[in-house]
This record gives C-alpha cells, sequence and structure tokens, in this order.
C-alpha cells in the first residue's frame, strides 16, 4: 500500500502504528493498520476480523462517478465508529488503515 498510498497523497504510516495482521478466507496476509495509534487492539481486531469475514480485502475495479474507465486497485474510502470515535477507513488490496476523521 505504500506505494499506492504516496500516488494517493495520504499521509506516511507512523513508525508507531498498531497493525494488527491476518489472513483473508483464501488464505492471503491482510492488515489492519492503526495510524491514529488511539483505537484498542482489541477494537481493531474486531474490524479486521469483520473486514475479512465480508470479504472486503482484495484488488477492486471502481469507476469513479460518471466516469467510463475502471481504475484497479483504487482506494476505497469509509468512516468506522469504533468505540464512541469516528475514524476514515482507507482499503487498498489487503489493508486497511485508521486514519483521523
Amino acid at each position: 500500500m505504500e506505494d499506492t498510498a504516496a500516488e494517493e497523497g495520504l499521509a506516511p504510516i507512523r513508525a508507531d502504528a498498531v497493525i494488527i495482521e491476518g489472513k483473508t478466507k483464501r488464505g492471503k496476509p491482510c492488515k489492519v493498520i492503526d495510524n491514529t495509534c488511539l483505537v484498542p487492539r482489541e477494537e481493531l481486531q474486531a474490524l479486521l476480523d469483520d473486514l475479512i469475514e465480508q470479504e472486503h480485502f482484495g484488488p477492486s475495479g471502481l469507476s469513479m462517478a460518471g466516469g467510463n474507465s475502471i481504475r484497479i486497485g483504487a482506494p476505497q474510502s469509509a468512516h468506522v465508529q469504533l468505540g464512541d470515535d469516528i475514524y476514515r477507513m482507507i482499503v487498498v488490496d489487503y489493508e486497511a488503515r485508521i486514519e483521523i476523521f
């Protein structure tokens, strides 16, 4: 995700970021990176488990609204509530990154 993240203008991953790793249903390594260092590990693990269960990891093709082309591997962005706080989540291939919203 590092190269894609740089291309998309995302902040670099912090040296002290919390990383929880797992495997998709197809056995591919995947991970959640808490770039805020604020989310409890149990909540990150639950998020990773949920993303795996819903098969959110892996390359995806997105078409920008009204676009005529599909871009493979484009980041998907969403907002997630973890505890009482809302964060931005960016998913690229097999990595989900949590950022401040």
